[in-house]
């Protein structure tokens, strides 16, 4: 409990520095009046109408990637897999630029469950690539979504190279961001994220009985097939439904799962809520440090995330591999 009190302070400072923040700092007195007080000044405009949905979404989306990374983990027994690895992503992306080719969209609001559509098409897809006698092969699942992820880029940027108009609408939401989005792309998801997460607390027992293996978890009376399907719909939902929002955001939900494990160790019962910690603290640092360190300009999110998550990747791969 100390630890999850410690990790909630954590979580409630990035938050301030995410209020605080940007191409133009704002003292926290001033966040303060505006959150508290109704002051109209120009910086409390601009912490209330575009700093305090930015952050909003910043945590849910974050709470989202942890969360499925940690059940996407658990599921495969793949210390690698993530909405990433899976697929999920790239079905999304996929799905976007051939909407925005195809049906002329401009604002993120008209793409949302197309996105959504994309991320739960692939994840679908890429488990009946994982089927093998009716049963779900971790190690296939990670490479169907791998192999998966390799043709819907391609497709992607097929599609995008086929027209400049596409490509300089959806250029931006595949780098991923929270900038630009406002509460009315959350709205719709939230009850999605919501069965996500209840359903992700719901198994982790169950988890915890897989990571020893199919057959000892059938031996402890564990339903391995219908947790699997659960695990499955509940990475879709919060996957999905966080790339439909604030687009590919990669490593979170890979990089969410290894830093809670190195408090925690492998209990899935305080694994997965510690990703709810986790995630978004990654996920508002990742896009705290993007506004700064190329001010008054900014980077996406998305790239932050990039370019901090593949050395991580690669530790995890050697450690895998060791």
């Amino acid at each position: 409990m100390p630890l999850f009190l410690l990790g909630a302070v954590a979580l409630t400072a990035c938050a301030a520095a995410s209020l605080a923040f940007g191409s133009r700092p704002v003292p926290l007195s001033t966040v303060l009046d505006a959150l508290f007080h109704d002051a109209h000044s120009r910086d409390a405009v601009v912490v209330t109408g575009l700093r305090v949905p930015r952050t909003l979404i910043g945590l849910a989306v974050g709470a989202a990637l942890g969360v499925a990374g940690a059940v996407a983990q658990g599921v495969t027994r793949n210390p690698l897999a993530s909405p990433t690895t899976l697929g999920i992503n790239a079905g999304a992306g996929f799905a976007v630029v051939t909407a925005i080719y195809a049906l002329h969209l401009t604002h993120p609001s008209q793409y949302l469950w197309f996105a959504f559509a994309g991320a739960a098409a692939a994840a679908l897809f890429a488990q009946t690539l994982a089927r093998r006698a009716g049963d779900l092969d971790p190690v296939r699942l990670a490479l169907g979504g791998t192999v998966l992820t390799a043709v819907l880029v391609s497709w992607t940027s097929a599609v995008m190279l086929a027209s400049n108009r596409t490509l300089d609408e959806a250029r931006f939401w595949l780098a991923g961001s929270l900038s630009g989005r406002t509460l009315d792309v959350l709205y719709p998801v939230l009850p999605l994220i919501a069965v996500g997460l209840v359903i992700a607390l719901a198994i982790t027992p169950a988890l915890n009985a897989l990571a020893l293996g199919d057959e000892t978890a059938q031996a402890l009376g564990v339903p391995v097939a219908r947790i699997r399907v659960a695990g499955g719909l509940s990475v879709v939902l919060l996957a999905g439904s966080a790339v439909a929002v604030a687009g590919p955001v990669a490593f979170i939900g890979l990089a969410a799962p290894h830093l809670v494990r190195l408090v925690f160790g492998n209990d899935h019962r305080l694994l997965v809520p510690g990703c709810l910690i986790a995630g978004p603290l990654l996920l508002l640092g990742a896009d705290v440090l993007g506004r700064v360190v190329i001010a008054p300009s900014e980077l996406e999110v998305g790239i932050v995330t990039a370019f901090l998550g593949a050395p991580l990747l690669a530790v995890l791969a050697r450690k895998v591999a060791r």
